[in-house]
């Protein structure tokens, strides 16, 4: 029997293992459903993509999109230790002040503004320019600045500043809007997960038990209480967990609805197709999906100083040392902008890499090459989750409708434009020497065209399980499942609305605040009003 079982390693789960198991009279178990981050090229920041679709990726993927051309849209999502902060580009972006306004204030979740969360972003955070009013030091999750300098990234920068964007130093300082170098999570050159911050670090502790290779397929219940969770660990042996205090679902955006819903929570004529008893009736289970929509541009060059061919024995042997290109993040540089006046933050990001990136990241690069992407950071648009099959095993329908609303739509052609023409401006337009995916002009219905048959995800889902005061709303503001007992779920699925930004470091502050929630602890005190203005 353990106090807490957690199902999910990923940068929620490893967050809350550690902090709940803090207390040493709580026994905490923590079930990974994927390996133990041991491959390498978990922990080479430049070599994110080569994960894809191994075993360290669960590989969804939507069904046929709507409004893509009927494509279908791959979705990478992290399985080892860590999660997808085991996989992703390792972007620190906190996202924007009225983005957690907007949950307090709109959404019916007291609690989760920006002045209550900013202490729990501090308290995270180690990063090595110190501590200030908007950052903090000493903290489990490792922010640095990229070692990597990829000559094309500077270039970049000034072409934009060309083009009319700002310069920004701090992305999470007291305005998000412009363009700058990316903070990432690194140690030491390597990729900082939340399981090589949080989690390794107390893996000894007597009180908390890590499995992985367990894939938890079902919840357990006595009457409305959880109880426990059953599944088949990697010999194929089912096993069954008990909790005597809370379970916890950390598995993300796709994964967190369908395990409730496969464990009877959800709509009762749905469950009931399935062959799924009905334990606790929620009508918005597996909805309000999100997502922030990236299309890219990708050009030729003739420089031989791009990423191409950087994973070698030479650079290889500098990043034992912490130095060289596959240090990179990939995406060092990009920025945040608006496409038109009267919005009350950006409502575009642009990552830029001094690579080839294109078919979604599966198809390697052949040649020397530069992208930029350009993302809707508001969507309109909302998808769903949902199950499809009553073998646990089988993967969940997921339809994010990307553009369903036509708002995103214009602002995705406005984004690729403001792409198209920084690139025309020096010196990033001398390194270009031919186009590879671009639209064919500068007319909406090219970008257009282009957007449909190019946009991928940004890796952002959020929302399936959203908090809120409103009796529809999957969870309370204190991440309670609404109509049972002792069940929370604690990732990216249980907030609102997306962040205007990379939503790591939101996912980590949401599960630093949730851990205080769950000890009974008095929240960190609301940032001084002095750090009011901060990300605007």
């Amino acid at each position: 029997m353990y106090d807490h079982v957690i199902i999910g390693a990923g940068s929620a789960g490893c967050v809350l293992a550690a902090r709940l198991s803090e207390d040493p009279h709580a026994r905490v178990l923590l079930l990974e459903a994927g390996p133990p981050d041991t491959n390498d090229l978990i922990h080479i920041p430049a070599a994110f993509s080569a994960l894809f679709r191994t075993e360290q990726d669960w590989d969804h993927s939507t069904v046929w999109e709507p409004q893509l051309h009927n494509r279908r849209v791959y979705l990478p999502r992290g399985k080892t230790l860590g999660g997808s902060s085991s996989l992703n580009a390792m972007i620190y972006i906190r996202g924007n002040r009225v983005d957690y306004d907007e949950w307090r204030d709109e959404l019916g979740c007291p609690g989760w503004g920006y002045d209550e969360l900013l202490p729990y972003f501090k308290r995270a955070e180690d990063n090595e320019r110190g501590a200030s009013e908007l950052h903090g030091a000493g903290g489990p999750l490792s922010v640095t600045e990229g070692r990597a300098r990829t000559p094309m990234a500077p270039l970049f920068l000034q072409a934009a500043q060309a083009y009319g964007l700002a310069a920004n130093e701090d992305f999470n300082g007291p305005s998000q809007d412009g363009v700058g170098w990316y903070q990432v999570t690194h140690r030491n050159g390597a990729r900082a997960s939340a399981a090589v911050c949080y989690l390794h670090p107390v893996m000894q502790r007597p009180n908390l038990e890590v499995r992985t290779r367990c894939h938890v397929l079902k919840l357990l219940f006595e009457g409305t209480r959880a109880v426990g969770a059953a599944g088949i660990d990697g010999s194929g042996e089912q096993f069954e967990v008990r909790a005597g205090r809370e379970v916890i679902v950390s598995c993300g955006a796709y994964d967190s609805p369908k395990l409730l819903m496969l464990s009877g929570i959800g709509r009762p004529e749905e469950l009931e197709l399935l062959q799924i008893e009905t334990v606790a009736e929620c009508p918005e289970i597996g909805a309000n999906l999100q997502d922030h929509p990236n299309t890219g541009c990708v050009w030729l060059t003739d420089r031989e100083d791009s990423l191409f061919g950087a994973l070698n024995d030479d650079n290889l042997a500098r990043f034992q040392s912490g130095e060289g290109p596959l240090t990179s993040n990939v995406a060092e540089v990009g920025g945040f902008m608006r496409t038109r006046g009267g919005l009350a933050a950006p409502d575009v990001q642009m990552h830029f890499a001094a690579a080839m990136f294109a078919a979604e990241g599966l198809v390697p690069a052949d040649a020397h090459g530069l992208a930029c992407g350009a993302c809707v950071l508001k969507p309109r648009s909302r998808g769903y989750v949902a199950v499809g099959s009553p073998d646990p095993t089988a993967k969940p329908v997921i339809v994010h409708n990307y553009f369903d609303d036509p708002n995103d739509l214009r602002t995705a052609i406005d984004g690729v434009r403001a792409v198209m023409d920084i690139a025309r401006h020096s010196p990033l337009a001398e390194c270009i020497s031919g186009s590879l995916f671009v639209p064919a002009s500068d007319s909406d219905a090219d970008i257009e065209a282009h957007v449909r048959a190019t946009t991928q995800t940004l890796y952002h889902p959020v929302g399936t399980c959203r908090m809120g005061s409103d009796e529809t709303s999957v969870l309370d503001p204190a991440l309670r499942v609404r109509g049972v007992e002792a069940l929370r779920v604690v990732d990216a699925s249980v907030m609102p609305t997306v962040p205007r930004g990379n939503t790591n470091a939101p996912t980590i502050a949401v599960a630093e605040r949730a851990a205080d929630l769950i000890r009974g602890v008095e929240p960190l005190a609301p940032a001084a009003p002095k750090a009011a203005t901060a990300a605007v």
